[in-house]
């Protein structure tokens, strides 16, 4: 410590002249270099002396850092100098008595949702994070799901670059509070990408995107407020006086539609409502899948069914039953309401089948509690060529509603008006629409239904032509069928012969 002496004592000069000085401390980047040396230092000589030297001083550059957010233009120097601060937070706060969480969260609101747009900030968040993943998920559990929002913006700004490391955080951001949520907003990645790239034009550089936003959300005039959110969804120009601004424009957004600001949020407040249904948002949407893309969004139309399928995966092997039957009547009401490209869609939709299907393959009884939902959505797969999911995935759709329709007879009239949108669609393979025409003839024969797509049991395995002669004593089992037998309104009970079968001439 004698031979470094100096140099420690140098570096905490500097930050001790940039605390008292009235400029900003990212403003000279010798402060940044002094406190990767201290913490260095402090890493190096693990003595508790020396931390509580340093502490104080690096607590006032970091006040002082973010007491001059909202007073001069936010760069790269005052992110990357906030999270070195944070980084000696993490790793020395416990011998100062120091609780990080408040200055990660001021972090993330104050630097990071104006910053996020900064490509080397956002590397140097992910690096952070996924440095200190195992330490913020033990010590600070409900931080990363609270700003998921915010994290999903940087990615969706900068995913080329950090693809592998956004990648290894997002596990992290799933919890109890942000389960709900967060399946929304990763299918909504596109139209995201909408919002930021509006904003982007309106501010004139895609650095300041996150400041333009934080000036959108904070600002007294609700006129600036309702011009961005017609720029983001309609393409015109804010302030465009030109002729067109006095003819009715279809796609334009209603005032009171709340979606911009609700994709723009940098926090986690719940699952709110998000009103899809205006004919204005859809048109708007539609015209921005038609027209020309951007690298960005071809990229995001890439990101979502990845992150999806991590999504999925984390929430099959964490997730308990409650949050799964939650979501999955949400995903259901998201089948039909998604960004209007067909691949992105038809990518979407694959993987939501295959994640009900394994639902319900682990947990049966999610049959019984939301056979309602399922027929009700079920159905709707037919009423539009843009939801047709394939031939396989159909015809399994087909058994699923014949089936539940076998084990809950109150729901058969549902089940019959589910088929027969099938039979009677244009847009059903021949497989699918002979699929489902069987299974409509096959509700009409209540036995024959319950011996076809009844329960079987497991424990016994039958093949056709074989006697199991052990219960040879007081019954036959034969491969004959018993659908056969036409009559019978339900599963056979008496013993019958071949001639009952065999018609003789």
């Amino acid at each position: 410590m004698n031979d470094q002496d100096g140099d420690w004592n140098y570096h905490l000069r500097i930050l001790s002249n940039s605390a008292r000085d009235s400029t900003d401390p990212a403003s000279d980047p010798s402060v940044l270099q002094s406190v990767k040396k201290l913490h260095g230092f402090c890493k190096l000589e693990n003595s508790d002396d020396l931390v509580a030297r340093i502490y104080p001083q690096i607590n006032k550059v970091f006040q002082r850092s973010v007491a001059s957010l909202t007073q001069s233009e936010t760069g790269t120097s005052k992110g990357l100098l906030l999270l070195a601060i944070l980084q000696f937070f993490l790793d020395f706060g416990d011998m100062v008595l120091h609780d990080a969480d408040p200055s990660l969260r001021t972090f993330f609101r104050s630097c990071l949702s104006r910053e996020f747009s900064d490509a080397a900030v956002a590397e140097a968040t992910c690096e952070f994070l996924i440095e200190n993943k195992r330490k913020l998920l033990a010590s600070f559990p409900n931080l990363l799901p609270q700003f998921f929002p915010l994290l999903l913006k940087l990615i969706a700004w900068n995913w080329e670059k950090l693809e592998k490391s956004f990648l290894k955080i997002f596990p992290g951001l799933i919890s109890p509070g942000s389960f709900l949520p967060l399946f929304p907003s990763i299918l909504d990645l596109p139209m995201l990408v909408v919002a930021l790239e509006k904003v982007e034009r309106s501010s004139g550089s895609g650095s300041r995107v996150g400041g333009s936003i934080a000036s959108i959300q904070k600002s007294a005039a609700p006129e600036m407020l309702l011009a961005l959110m017609d720029e983001a969804y309609t393409g015109s120009t804010i302030g465009d006086g030109g002729d067109d601004s006095e003819s009715e424009d279809n796609n334009t957004i209603d005032v009171a539609d709340p979606l911009f600001l609700e994709l723009l949020k940098d926090e986690n407040d719940g699952l709110a409502e998000r009103h899809r249904a205006s004919p204005a948002l859809n048109a708007a949407l539609q015209a921005a899948a038609s027209g020309p893309r951007s690298e960005r969004m071809k990229q995001t139309l890439k990101i979502a069914p990845r992150l999806l399928d991590v999504y999925f995966s984390v929430t099959l092997r964490d997730a308990n039953d409650s949050l799964i039957c939650a979501l999955i009547p949400l995903l259901m009401t998201r089948n039909s309401t998604m960004f209007p490209d067909k691949n992105f869609s038809h990518e979407i939709r694959r993987r939501l089948l295959e994640f009900v299907l394994a639902a319900f393959q682990r947990s049966p009884n999610f049959i019984a509690l939301l056979k309602k939902p399922i027929i009700d959505r079920l159905g709707e797969a037919y009423d539009d060529p843009a939801k047709n999911l394939g031939t396989v995935p159909e015809e399994q759709l087909m058994t699923a509603i014949a089936k539940l329709a076998t084990y809950h007879r109150e729901l058969l009239p549902r089940a019959r008006v589910a088929l027969g949108k099938v039979v009677r669609s244009r847009i059903s393979d021949a497989r699918v629409w002979r699929r489902a025409h069987d299974y409509l003839r096959l509700m009409n024969e209540p036995g024959i239904c319950w011996s076809v797509l009844g329960p079987s049991r497991v424990s016994e395995k039958r093949f056709p032509g074989t006697v199991n002669w052990s219960e040879g004593g007081d019954k036959m089992v034969a491969h004959i069928p018993f659908h056969i037998l036409s009559e019978q309104g339900g599963p056979p009970f008496h013993d019958f012969a071949l001639s009952d079968v065999i018609i003789k001439n």
